[in-house]
């Protein structure tokens, strides 16, 4: 809901784009009887540029929003509006909207970042320091100073401010890389490789890129094992990266950061993605934009755009952010894979197979195209075919290892719905001996033992330890509540099974569960309600059937084993 504050600077927007379509037109353009009413001028442009950028359409809504601010040059309100979509989009608009928001610090920042590509350092330096010291500004404005002197030539000045901020600041995160970096292209390699050690030491904030950073330095300066290590624990944290180690190699010679202006679009990268959340989706844009306009080839930030326009539904637009990565960069292969599950989301389902199947010819060394044409299979049902593109990811992995736990669990999981339960079994046993804390395949294993009657201590004991690990996991309540029921603990049922409602009210299966219990324990009337509403919940045909007949007015009781 919006905040009354920004209620009315919209209302009062629209009063003035009212008022300036008015000037701008003779009223409301009409049929002759006055039947075919439509707004035209400037308020239309700007409800035209409104939605555009709700649909995250953004060359349409700097175009229309472009056409309202000519009719009403002077409301500010609207200028910020078009700022906003001109940055996201990438136009060179932007630049010059920025000149007319001063009290705007993303205006200031793009006007700095266009004054650091020309080479105007000083300037980009005065633009950084004038910057309000408040919130995320706070942390990256000596860093963006920093890189401005080190443009400029000053590598002891350029260190002599990150020095400061961390001083007042902290000796983790983003200061002491970018100390590291900056360093490291002006040549000072003790400093480079204390200030890069220091990075490593705070392992709460590996991430993909900085795992990257930090492996290219120790492959240049001959540490070749700790550079294979931290691409190790990229792929442990990444499954899917380890599509990346066939080709990494090469590109670890060269530095990630080559300049000061690749240096501010890695703040800006770092930046943007720690902005990310439902009410930040806009400024995050905004500011990974920034480093678009500072390195246009920057994959690293369009796949991070990407995400965002996925979170929010827009699929199109995630699909083009990434048009522009060519196939021999870096992380092409990683931007192929989403590609082709962009493709899937949008129904392209057969161009997205195709996708996989050519990555796959191109980097038959991974098994991670092969996995994700499973996961495509099984989503669709088709387990036979999901069988066979799991056996194949299976097949090309070098060296299996704890991250590989997840192509046997979805292998497992393929084989369990085609009926295959002894190999099913297998892999989920062989998932968690690669994760043994993997809350997942606990689980899945765990419920199937208990659909089937078996071992229902130790799937009370995995399932107990799945919850654990995911307290507020409706499916895993669910399973446990499940499981006390076979096992005769009605009283947990209950309590288990209500509280997977809590969480998940809108699942046919936790429904019907808890419909069993209620059954079971005699409260007949709530056990009816409960399968009524399953059924209304769109269950898969079988288990539609059972509700149907668990509602029959000469039903007996539930079967134990369950649905």
């Amino acid at each position: 809901m919006p905040s009354l504050p920004s209620l009315r600077r919209a209302l009062l927007l629209t009063v003035c784009l009212l008022s300036a379509c008015a000037a701008a037109d003779p009223g409301m353009t009409s049929g002759g009887n006055g039947s075919d009413r439509r707004p035209l001028g400037a308020f239309s442009a700007y409800l035209t540029g409104r939605l555009a950028l709700s649909s995250a359409d953004y060359e349409r809504a700097v175009d229309a929003l472009l056409t309202a601010l000519a009719a009403n040059p002077g409301n500010v309100d609207l200028r910020h509006q078009t700022f906003t979509a001109a940055l996201i989009a990438g136009r060179p608009e932007a630049g010059d909207l920025a000149l007319g928001i001063p009290e705007n610090p993303i205006a200031q920042l793009l006007l700095g970042s266009i004054d650091a590509k020309a080479g105007r350092w000083r300037m980009a330096e005065r633009r950084f320091n004038d910057l309000p010291h408040q919130g995320p500004m706070q942390i990256i404005q000596p860093i963006l100073i920093a890189w401005a002197r080190q443009g400029d030539g000053r590598t002891d000045d350029a260190l002599l401010a990150l020095r400061s901020a961390m001083e007042s600041q902290s000796t983790r995160g983003l200061l002491p890389l970018h100390a590291a970096m900056v360093a490291d292209i002006g040549n000072r390699r003790r400093d480079a490789d204390h200030f890069y050690q220091l990075t490593a030491s705070d392992p709460s904030g590996m991430n993909v890129r900085l795992a990257y950073i930090l492996a290219s330095w120790h492959a240049r300066t001959d540490r070749a094992d700790v550079a294979q290590r931290l691409l190790m624990q990229i792929q442990q944290a990444v499954p899917d990266a380890a599509i990346l180690l066939p080709g990494v190699g090469p590109a670890l010679a060269a530095r990630p950061v080559d300049n000061p202006t690749d240096g501010i679009a890695e703040v800006f990268l770092a930046l943007g993605s720690s902005l990310r959340s439902a009410n930040t989706n806009d400024l995050a844009l905004m500011i990974l934009g920034l480093a678009l306009e500072l390195r246009p080839s920057f994959s690293a930030v369009r796949l991070a755009m990407s995400d965002i326009h996925l979170s929010r539904q827009h699929t199109e637009a995630a699909l083009a952010i990434l048009a522009a990565v060519p196939d021999r960069d870096t992380l092409a292969p990683l931007v192929r894979l989403r590609r082709a599950s962009l493709q899937d989301r949008m129904g392209r389902t057969d161009e997205a197979i195709e996708t996989l199947r050519q990555l796959a010819r191109d980097i038959p060394t991974s098994g991670v195209p092969d996995r994700h044409l499973g996961d495509i299979y099984r989503s669709k049902s088709n387990f036979r075919d999901a069988i066979t593109a799991y056996d194949q990811a299976i097949a090309r992995i070098p060296t299996v290892t704890a991250a590989d736990w997840i192509v046997f669990y979805h292998r497992g999981v393929a084989l369990e719905r085609d009926g295959q339960w002894e190999r099913a079994e297998a892999d989920f046993e062989h998932s968690l001996r690669l994760a043994p804390d993997q809350p997942y395949a606990l689980n899945y294993l765990a419920y199937s033992w208990t659909e089937r009657g078996q071992n229902l201590e130790r799937a009370k004991s995995m399932l107990e330890k799945a919850l654990r690990a995911r307290p507020n996991d409706g499916a895993i309540t669910d399973s446990l509540g499940w499981v006390m029921f076979r096992m005769g603990n009605m009283t947990e049922a209950v309590r288990l099974l209500e509280r997977a409602i809590e969480l998940e009210p809108d699942d046919p299966t936790i429904n019907s569960h808890l419909g069993d219990v209620y059954w079971a324990i005699g409260r007949r009337i709530e056990a009816l309600y409960q399968w009524r509403r399953a059924l209304t919940l769109d269950p898969p045909p079988q288990e539609a059937a059972q509700l149907a007949e668990k509602i029959r007015p000469d039903y007996a009781g539930p079967v134990q084993a369950g649905n």
